[in-house]
C-alpha cells in the first residue's frame, strides 16, 4: 500500500498543472497515468495541424508563462514542447502504465483507497494506494466514441475515429465523410480539402461559427452580461460569414455566450473551413440515416458512395467505471454548480464565495461526505472543483484548469492552521 497525501489520476495539462502546484506548496502527490507518456493525448491522439483555438496567454499553465517567441497559437509540436520544460522544471515524475481500476472513501480511516492495474507487468497485477485527498484529472477523452450506425459494418472502405486522423494527405484523391462538427471536424474537413480529397462533412446540430478575432472580442467583453455581447457576436458572425442555414448549418436560437455558460456548448472557431464550404469544395450533409456498403444513405434521403470515413463524435467518459461518487457529483455540477457559475457574471462575486454561502445547507450535507474529499477535472477544464468540510463548515477548493490554477485550501482563516497538516503529509 501506498500512502500520499494527494493522488492525482491523469498526466495530461491539468494533471501537470495539480502537480506543479502541489510541488511548489511542498504537499506530497502522486501522479498516476494509464499511458507511457504524459500528455498522451497530444502526444500520440492528435492531428498534425491541430493548434490551440485560444491565445497563449489563456492556455499557459501555471507558475510558467509560454515562452515570448511563441505564436499566439501555439502549433500541437510547440505546446507538446512547452509541457517538456514544465515536467522538467517542476519535476514532475508520473508513474506511467498505472489504469485505475476503483476509488472508494473508507469513512473509517478518512481515506481514499485506489486501485490501479500495472500494465507493464505480464497477466493482472494490481498496486494500491491510499490518500486523504483524490484529484481526478484524467479527462473526458478516455474511450473513443463511435456511435452505432445501421449498416456499418458491411461499408468496405476505411473507417477511423479521429483519434487515428494525422494528416489528409493519406487520403488525397478519395472521397471521405467527416461525422461530427465541432472545432477538430471542422478543422480536419479543412485539412482534407487542402490535401484534394472530395470531403463532405455530417452538420446535425446548428451551431454558431466565429473567427479568432470575434472570440478575442468575446474575450475582452467577458465582464458584461451575454444578453449585450451576443448579439454583437451574431451580428459579426452574420456579416463576415454570410448565411451559412443556406449551406446546411444552422443558426441556434440562444445565443453563442448564453450557450458556453448555460450548457457548455462552445462556437466553432474558423480557421478556413467556412470559405472552402461557400466554395462547394467542402459539402454540408445531414444526419446518418444507414449505411449499405460504401453508400451512405441520409436523413433528407440523398445517398452518396464515400471511400472512408471518420468520426470526429468525441469520447466516452471513464470516471464513472471506478469513481465511486462520480454519478451524484457530476449531477450536483450539471444541475446546481453550472447555473451558478452562469449567475456569477452578473452578480461579480467569485466563485469561491458561491461555493462558501450559496450552495444550500441540504446539499452539503448530503454531498460533503464524499465532495469534500474530491475534486474532479475532465479535458482541459475542471469540471468539479470544490470541496466542503462540511460539519465545521471549513471549507476548501482546488481549482485546476491548463490555463489557471487556484489553490485555495481553506475559506475560514481561523483554521489555517490545519494546512500545516496537510503539507506534513
Amino acid at each position: 500500500m501506498h500512502d500520499q497525501t494527494v493522488v492525482i489520476v491523469g498526466a495530461g495539462p491539468s494533471g501537470l498543472a495539480a502537480a506543479a502546484s502541489l510541488s511548489r506548496l511542498s504537499i506530497p502527490y502522486v501522479i498516476l497515468e494509464r499511458e507511457d507518456c504524459f500528455a498522451s493525448l497530444w502526444q500520440k491522439y492528435t492531428y498534425d495541424r491541430l493548434h490551440l483555438h485560444l491565445k497563449k496567454a489563456y492556455c499557459q499553465l501555471p507558475h510558467m508563462p509560454f515562452p515570448p517567441d511563441y505564436p499566439d497559437y501555439v502549433p500541437k509540436d510547440w505546446f507538446i514542447r512547452y509541457l517538456e520544460d514544465y515536467v522538467d522544471r517542476f519535476e514532475i515524475k508520473p508513474v506511467y502504465k498505472r489504469s485505475v481500476e476503483s476509488a472508494t472513501y473508507d469513512e473509517a480511516a478518512g481515506k481514499w483507497r485506489i486501485t490501479a492495474r500495472d500494465m507493464n507487468s505480464e497477466g493482472w497485477s494490481e498496486k494500491e494506494y491510499s490518500c486523504r485527498f483524490l484529484v481526478v484529472a484524467s479527462g473526458e477523452t478516455a474511450e473513443p466514441f463511435v456511435p452505432e450506425v445501421e449498416g456499418l459494418g458491411t461499408f468496405p472502405g476505411k473507417v477511423i475515429h479521429s483519434t487515428m486522423f494525422k494528416s489528409g494527405k493519406e487520403f488525397e484523391a478519395s472521397r471521405v465523410l467527416v461525422v461530427g462538427s465541432g472545432n477538430s471536424g471542422m478543422e480536419i474537413a479543412l485539412d482534407l480539402a487542402n490535401h484534394a480529397v472530395r470531403t463532405s462533412m455530417v452538420v446535425r446540430s446548428p451551431m454558431y461559427i466565429l473567427s479568432r478575432r470575434m472570440m478575442a472580442v468575446a474575450f475582452v467583453l467577458k465582464c458584461l452580461p451575454d444578453e449585450l455581447v451576443d448579439p454583437i457576436l451574431v451580428l459579426l458572425s452574420k456579416l463576415v460569414y454570410g448565411d451559412m442555414p443556406k449551406y446546411g448549418i444552422g443558426r441556434p436560437t440562444e445565443g453563442p455566450l448564453l450557450m458556453k455558460h448555460k450548457y457548455g456548448k462552445y462556437p466553432i472557431t474558423d480557421v478556413g473551413t467556412c470559405k472552402k464550404i461557400r466554395s462547394g469544395e467542402i459539402q454540408v450533409l445531414p444526419a446518418i440515416e444507414s449505411i449499405e456498403e460504401n453508400v451512405v444513405q441520409f436523413k433528407d434521403r440523398r445517398s452518396q458512395p464515400f471511400d472512408s470515413i471518420i468520426f470526429f463524435t468525441g469520447f466516452k467518459r471513464s470516471i464513472n467505471n471506478w469513481l465511486q461518487a462520480y454519478p451524484s457529483l457530476y449531477i450536483l455540477y450539471r444541475l446546481y454548480i453550472l447555473p451558478l457559475q452562469y449567475l456569477n457574471r452578473y452578480l461579480s462575486f467569485s466563485l469561491q464565495c458561491y461555493f462558501r454561502e450559496t450552495i444550500p445547507c441540504w446539499m452539503r450535507t448530503e454531498c460533503a461526505s464524499r465532495a469534500s474529499r474530491t475534486i474532479i477535472g475532465e479535458g482541459r477544464m475542471v469540471y468539479i472543483a470544490w470541496a466542503w468540510r462540511g460539519k465545521d463548515s471549513t471549507e476548501r477548493l482546488l481549482m485546476l484548469s491548463t490555463s489557471q490554477m487556484i489553490l485555495n485550501n481553506f475559506y475560514n482563516r481561523s483554521n489555517c492552521h490545519e494546512y500545516h497538516t496537510l503539507s506534513s503529509g
